[in-house]
């Protein structure tokens, strides 16, 4: 398994909530497991055997637009957890033909939409969700030079950023 950057995941995690109008003093907790404590989760929360990329456990009801003017008023709260297995990730990664560090960051900002109330249950939501991810995902990349922060380039392969239909083992929760 490759190096994991856990200042680039936060970044990533700060510019999604961002994006999404999240009150900037919202908390979240990014948590790097291996397969054996995923599977466990995925199992005794969702019923799933087996090892996932990607689990989200939401906590405050917070949802995207809480800093706009015409939404209700911005106030922090705990938004909830991400695990992410880099491990379980590094498989997909290869299979894209990108780096982890890329599959890490894309399943982040997956956690994230998650913790806000997204989901991928019905094909419609689905197709939003994976669409939004990737444009949060492309314009984080995009931001860095502007932001004054250096992470890994923008990947430009065809599973670099990919849609709802690409994605096989795409995360559960």
């Amino acid at each position: 398994m490759g190096e994991v950057n856990e200042e680039e995941l936060i970044d990533v995690a700060r510019f999604a909530l961002w994006s999404l109008d999240v009150h900037s003093s919202a908390e979240l907790s990014i948590h790097i497991v291996d397969l054996e404590t995923i599977a466990d989760l995925h199992v005794r929360w969702l019923d799933l055997p087996g090892p996932t990329d990607v689990m989200s456990f939401p906590m405050d009801e917070l949802t995207p637009g809480w800093g706009r003017k015409d939404g209700p008023p911005p106030g922090p709260g705990v938004l909830g957890d991400i695990m992410l297995c880099p491990d379980f990730a590094q498989g997909q990664a290869d299979k894209a033909g990108h780096p982890l560090a890329h599959e890490l960051d894309l399943l982040t900002v997956h956690g994230v939409l998650h913790l806000l109330g997204f989901d991928h249950v019905v094909p419609e939501e689905e197709q939003r969700m994976f669409a939004l991810q990737n444009e949060i995902l492309a314009n984080w990349y995009d931001s860095q030079e502007e932001r004054g922060v250096s992470f890994a380039p923008k990947p430009t392969g065809a599973g670099a950023f990919p849609t709802a239909a690409d994605r096989d083992d795409s995360a559960d929760s």
